[in-house]
């Protein structure tokens, strides 16, 4: 069995927080976790529990099966659960548009 990639799953919280633009200590509070924890986390210094994880993705807006995709053998079916979580909060304009998108690619 591999171990779970601790590094990985804090480089994907990460880059999640910082495209939203979130800060440390918006998610910590969310998380009700100190900020450096959020920052050790971030940087592999410790390694994250579940229900850390669980309230890091709430104040993230994101689901847990997203950050650990690479952990499962079937990933591709997790990114398209993500997909559909994130066209949950789209306008029916832009769910028209990206499925135009999505249709040229």
């Amino acid at each position: 069995m591999k171990e779970i990639d601790f590094m990985k799953i804090g480089k994907k919280l990460k880059e999640i927080r910082i495209s939203r633009g979130l800060t440390q200590e918006y998610v910590a509070n969310m998380a009700d976790v100190n900020t450096s924890h959020i920052s050790n986390i971030e940087n592999k210094r410790v390694k994250i529990s579940l229900p850390t994880l669980v309230h890091v993705c709430n104040a993230l807006n994101t689901t847990v099966n997203y950050i650990l995709a690479d952990e499962y053998d079937a990933p591709a079916s997790v990114l398209e659960e993500e997909i559909l979580h994130e066209l949950h909060s789209c306008s029916d304009e832009t769910k028209e548009q990206i499925l135009k998108i999505v249709k040229a690619l």
